[in-house]
């Protein structure tokens, strides 16, 4: 359940914390005093966007903090396998804004909206002063039909969606076979010149490199062969190395005299050896790079060969091999066109009648479900003094798959003895939707089990014996759910287990918005506010203390 809130800086709240407890939690106030702010906040903890100008003061930064402490075990399995750790059932959910950005934390680790949106989920449901007017969209009329019957609809609806998954795919493969024969002939031609003229080049993989080097060399031979003689000039015998010479023959007529001439005369030895080595290498090497014209014209010819290549199918040899393969891999595609083509078409009607199959089966555990639910909603519809009414739930297929089956469902209702059932959005007021959302949420809460429930004036449009109807549904949910509800019905606010008061003062200039839990009397005489308007009387307190005293009883028995 959501155990802690905490505002800070956001509208017309400066801070505010509310410790919210089991069963029904009434929020009530003055119209203004901002109690849609304080439960808008929890929606902005959970990733809704906000406007910076719900930012109190621009210099400092909005915070929203959320505690819950989660007991249901299912829930905690589904925490766990998102690898979301619960200290002691505990998760904290938090969102920092300024005006540029916003940073969302889930037990002090930073995430993003879309995972906080994830968890909570798991954690409440949040019913918003116009979520009743989604019940109007037959989108979301399936959405709730699959939820009330997940654990046989699900399953179901998996198996269509990979049935649906793998339809598409032949389907799409299959309008690339849609060409006609000129335009496969033409192709084929068009292919076979390709793959020809890279096979025809037997290309190997980095010769272009190899090649591209050696040519560098060749083209370049005649300079390297005037500097490679001019070498040799500096250390041949006119050179260097005749030097060496006579410096050995004067150095061994005196080394006699010293021994440490002897060393001196080893090192120009040395040198000696070291010269006729690289006279060596010169004149090998110089005799390998003698070539033909021939051998150039070739070289030259297959560069360009290669060039060609890659100019028209890759960078490089690997990826004009590459292409040279997808190509072949294409053309033996159109060789064999028509055994592909009756091949693939075969394949598509298995996969549709597979995908019909799956669509039929999912079809008829939604239609299973669909009889469960008309007649739980209807019950609970009658709890909330729908004193004759009819709910069905009426299928159509729709005129293509989806990957979501071929169902398409209608909420059709009747609230009045010998009229037929019609849709809910011709005949439905807006009190009476407000009512089949919460008969639905309660049938729902149950199925997902849903820990917290919040009803941001939930009320709307009803009131007299309605209101009462109302105001026991929600002790009822209270006693296996956590709710959490805002209210201008007296008869709702007396039902509740904490009662929780929004005000709008002024502070030195400043409009602020505070909350304070009531004790009892103070909550007798909210409930006297809210039956007599601003002026309290004895009669409006007395009136009051026994609705209080009426509604506890009736939790009694409910």
């Amino acid at each position: 359940m959501l155990s802690y809130l905490h505002v800070k800086n956001l509208a017309l709240i400066h801070e505010a914390e509310v410790e919210f407890g089991s069963g029904l939690n009434i929020l009530t106030g003055e119209t203004g005093a901002g109690k849609s702010i304080l439960m808008g906040s929890v929606n902005l903890a959970l990733g809704q966007k906000v406007s910076k100008e719900m930012i109190r003061n621009p210099e400092e930064p909005a915070f929203v903090e959320l505690v819950f402490h989660v007991e249901n075990p299912h829930c905690l399995e589904k925490l766990k396998e998102k690898d979301i750790s619960t200290e002691d059932g505990q998760i904290i959910i938090s969102r920092k804004l300024t005006g540029s950005r916003s940073i969302s934390r889930l037990n002090g680790e930073v995430c993003t909206a879309a995972q906080i949106r994830e968890i909570a989920q798991m954690l409440l449901d949040v019913h918003g002063q116009h979520s009743h007017q989604s019940l109007l969209y037959q989108d979301q009329q399936l959405d709730i039909l699959d939820r009330y019957g997940k654990d046989d609809i699900f399953p179901a609806r998996q198996e269509v969606r990979e049935c649906y998954k793998e339809w598409s795919r032949l389907k799409k493969e299959m309008e690339t076979f849609q060409m006609d024969e000129e335009t496969r002939k033409r192709e084929i031609s068009f292919l076979e010149f390709e793959v020809n003229e890279i096979q025809e080049a037997a290309l190997v993989p980095g010769e272009d490199q190899e090649l591209e080097e050696r040519y560098k060399k060749v083209s370049n031979s005649r300079q390297i062969l005037e500097s490679l003689g001019i070498v040799q000039s500096y250390i041949g015998e006119e050179g260097a190395g005749d030097g060496v010479e006579r410096a050995l023959s004067e150095i061994a007529r005196v080394e006699a005299f010293d021994p440490q001439l002897s060393q001196l005369s080893e090192m120009l030895a040395d040198v000696e050896s070291l010269l006729q080595d690289v006279n060596r290498e010169l004149n090998t090497y110089a005799g390998d790079l003698s070539f033909s014209e021939e051998e150039f014209y070739q070289m030259d010819e297959r560069l360009n060969t290669l060039n060609h290549l890659k100019s028209k199918y890759g960078n490089t040899i690997d990826e004009v091999l590459e292409s040279g393969k997808s190509k072949q891999e294409e053309l033996e595609r159109l060789y064999e066109y028509e055994e592909r083509k009756a091949k693939l078409e075969k394949q598509v009607k298995q996969a549709e009648a597979k995908l019909e199959k799956a669509c039929g089966e999912l079809s008829r555990v939604r239609k299973e479900a669909g009889e469960k639910l008309s007649t739980a909603i209807r019950e609970g519809l009658l709890d909330l003094n729908f004193l004759h009414v009819v709910f069905a739930i009426t299928f159509q297929q729709t005129a293509s798959y989806t990957a979501n089956g071929y169902d398409r469902i209608e909420f059709q209702i009747s609230t009045n003895p010998g009229e037929p059932v019609r849709p809910l959005a011709k005949i439905a007021s807006g009190g009476e939707l407000s009512r089949i959302m919460l008969a639905i949420k309660t049938i729902l809460a149950d199925k997902d089990e849903t820990e917290t429930l919040i009803f941001d004036e939930i009320d709307t449009g009803i009131s007299g014996r309605t209101a009462q109807k109302v105001s026991e549904k929600m002790a009822l949910i209270g006693k296996n759910h956590q709710v959490i509800c805002i209210t201008h019905l007296p008869q709702i606010a007396a039902m509740a287990d904490r009662h929780f008061l929004i005000e709008k003062k002024v502070d030195s200039g400043e409009t602020l918005t505070s909350i304070q839990a009531l004790e009892e009397e103070a909550s007798i005489k909210e409930l006297a506010r809210i039956l007599g308007g601003a002026q309290i009387t004895e009669h409006t307190m007395v009136s009051a203390r026994e609705m209080k005293e009426l509604a506890e009883k009736s939790k009694l028995h409910i």
